[in-house]
């Protein structure tokens, strides 16, 4: 791994953060820096694509916690997105592969970097793994994603104290009002913008996965073994 120049966009402590990079069958094949897993430049000529995850948590009255990115986000400030979007990091805890028990590790560290969220709010054998989809999203001329992405869904009542370097707002929503900010978005209203990879979640499964939490029966809908390509 070669070194990084150094960059105002991205601070030390981030460049300095090892990713997992995986093959599209999620094989880990080797390891390499977060600024170079968001760099277009090495994603387009290198192929680099890193596993990911995303966190949908729920409340016991079933609203799901959504996060505004913070401002000085390399990728994406500023757009809506589910509770937390991060990566594994490689690592000994969270390359452990059994039941997604790597990804589910370092779910629960970024609770708490991101959102003030404490270990015991959210154990780890409370997150439900429902499926990994593959994207790739241009975030600028310079940033993106290429990811390799775990969803995750847990339902807690949790205390939170957001990160302001992580995270510039945060609030819960039920389904309609989700559906109010995605029309909003839809039309540049107040300037709303979600992720890439949220909106992929939204218009793919969370709807019907949100109906089968609420029944009780997640664990039908529930897919690790396929990996969706999403556009």
């Amino acid at each position: 791994m070669g070194g990084d120049a150094p960059d105002a966009g991205m601070d030390a402590v981030q460049r300095r953060l090892i990713c997992i990079l995986v093959d599209e069958n999620d094989r880990v094949v080797g390891h390499d820096s977060k600024y170079n897993c968001h760099l277009m430049e090495k994603i387009e000529s290198e192929n680099l694509l890193h596993r990911a995850f995303s966190v949908f948590l729920f409340n016991s009255k079933y609203e799901l916690l959504l996060q505004q990115r913070s401002a000085t986000k390399v990728t994406f400030p500023l757009v809506w997105t589910n509770t937390c979007c991060s990566h594994p990091l490689y690592r000994e805890s969270e390359l452990i592969d059994e039941k997604a028990l790597g990804v589910r590790n370092a779910a629960q560290r970024k609770l708490l970097d991101e959102l003030g969220i404490q270990a015991e709010d959210v154990p780890v054998d409370e997150f439900m793994p429902l499926g990994r989809i593959l994207y790739k999203a241009p975030s600028d001329g310079k940033w993106g994603e290429h990811e390799l992405d775990y969803l995750l869904f847990i339902v807690r009542d949790v205390n939170m104290k957001p990160n302001p370097d992580e995270v510039a707002d945060v609030k819960y929503v039920n389904r309609e009002q989700l559906k109010a900010l995605i029309g909003k978005a839809d039309a540049g209203e107040e300037g709303l913008k979600l992720s890439p990879w949220f909106r992929l979640v939204v218009d793919n499964f969370l709807f019907k996965w949100w109906d089968h939490l609420e029944k009780g029966t997640l664990p039908e809908v529930a897919d690790m073994k396929t990996i969706h390509k999403l556009t």
